[in-house]
């Protein structure tokens, strides 16, 4: 079966947590804290397996969870790193944040692959919160929770030309006389469900690969027909062959046909419209088809037309070598602009806020990136934990903020689905 869309939650592992531990040795007073920290939760990455042609593997996967690192422990023992996840996936796979729109990658390459989601930190166990001023303290911190991701990933199939065309014209034909591809061709519409892949060779010993994609239909960018099942794959193509059926057997205008293909083309991504396009005139043997020809030339002087018959084989060599030239002097079109992809920012100049403050009803609630990793990866189960979670806090200003929107004494504080009681 041939899948070229899932969506699917990728969650990476957690650090593992910090230890709180003493030395308590005899003979040696004063041991000191001895706690080691957790080790690094595992990243997600999604890698090329150029044996992959389909993104069947993940069609059922709803979740994919990365593994907690291990957890620091006594002795200054570092807890262990969790090991890395990989997901094979096929050549040409996009892979798309849901919630963002950004793309996160775009794996065109053999041996390309792409850090997806990014485990979590380990826990700093209590032998690293050691200073001068508190030679013994008593707590350490939870791990640090791992990225989480929602995805939609995409299969752009890889292919130097693209068979276009309505249903039903000769294209399935065509890739199976000038390639090994052996697909369905029967005498109706939609006979090819899925997109079929041809190695085709010129004469002069070059080859390239040919894309015969599911037929177009008026309103395929819309997603009518089999939508943008086709349109995605005709991306990546440098170069288009245009397939009319210049007969006129199935009661259009090839015409009007040629034009409708353009609109859906231009619909759904307008720089399809900049690629270089050759026509194939096909079924020429049949009555009306040199008429209809003529006035195609008419219409668009420009476009180099090759007439002939699919089914006979007629022109079809001499087409395949105009193509393979085209081809080499054709620069490859990137795929989405710079602005498209997700940054990751070295260095920022001003820093945004690393919370906000909102009243719902009675309640003060805070969240924020930046306070809410503070707070899961802080242990309440120690008094002197706790000190340090409310002393950031009101370093970061947020009890001076509470203030002005006029918090009181006793006031109920929520940061994620946990309620305090504000003190002063």
């Amino acid at each position: 079966m041939f899948v070229d869309e899932v969506y699917l939650k990728v969650i990476a592992g957690a650090g593992g947590d910090g230890c709180t531990a003493f030395r308590r040795e005899k003979y040696i007073p004063l041991g000191g804290p001895y706690g080691g920290n957790g080790g690094r939760g595992s990243d997600i990455y999604f890698a090329v397996d150029t044996g992959l042609h389909t993104l069947l593997d993940l069609r059922y996967q709803k979740l994919i969870q990365g593994k907690k690192g291990e957890n620091g422990k006594g002795k200054n023992q570092h807890g262990k790193s969790a090991a890395d996840i990989y997901i094979k996936v096929p050549q040409g796979t996009v892979v798309t944040d849901v919630d963002t729109g950004l793309i996160l990658a775009d794996l065109k390459g053999k041996e390309d692959k792409a850090l997806i989601a990014k485990g979590g930190r380990g826990g700093r166990g209590n032998t690293a919160f050691k200073t001068h001023e508190n030679t013994a303290p008593n707590f350490s911190e939870n791990g640090e929770p791992g990225e989480v991701r929602n995805l939609k990933i995409e299969l752009k199939l890889l292919a130097d030309v693209g068979l276009v065309g309505f249903p039903s014209v000769g294209k399935s034909t065509i890739i199976s006389k000038v390639s090994s591809a052996k697909p369905k061709i029967a005498a109706y519409h939609f006979t090819t469900l899925s997109p079929n892949l041809g190695v085709v060779r010129s004469r002069n010993g070059h080859s390239f690969v040919l894309a015969d994609l599911p037929g177009l239909i008026e309103g395929a960018s819309k997603g009518d027909g089999l939508g943008d099942q086709f349109l995605r794959h005709i991306e990546r193509t440098k170069v288009l062959l245009h397939v009319l059926d210049m007969a006129g057997s199935e009661g259009r205008n090839p015409i009007e046909d040629y034009q409708k293909i353009n609109h859906e083309l231009e619909a759904f991504n307008p720089k399809l419209l900049k690629r270089p396009q050759v026509v194939f005139a096909n079924k020429m043997d049949l009555a009306g088809a040199e008429d209809n020809l003529k006035a195609f030339q008419k219409a668009y002087p420009e476009i180099k037309v090759f007439e002939g018959s699919a089914l006979k084989g007629d022109s079809l060599q001499d087409v395949m070598d105009y193509l393979e030239n085209l081809l080499e002097n054709t620069k490859e079109e990137a795929l989405f602009e710079e602005d498209a992809f997700e940054s990751h920012v070295l260095y920022t100049f001003k820093e945004e806020a690393p919370y906000t403050i909102t009243k719902e009803n009675d309640v003060f609630v805070i969240s924020g990136e930046k306070i809410e990793k503070l707070f899961r990866m802080t242990k309440f189960s120690s008094e002197e934990a706790i000190y340090r979670f409310a002393s950031k806090l009101r370093k970061m200003g947020i009890d001076e903020k509470l203030e002005e929107m006029g918090i009181q004494e006793g006031d109920m504080v929520r940061i994620l689905d946990y309620y305090f009681e504000y003190h002063a």
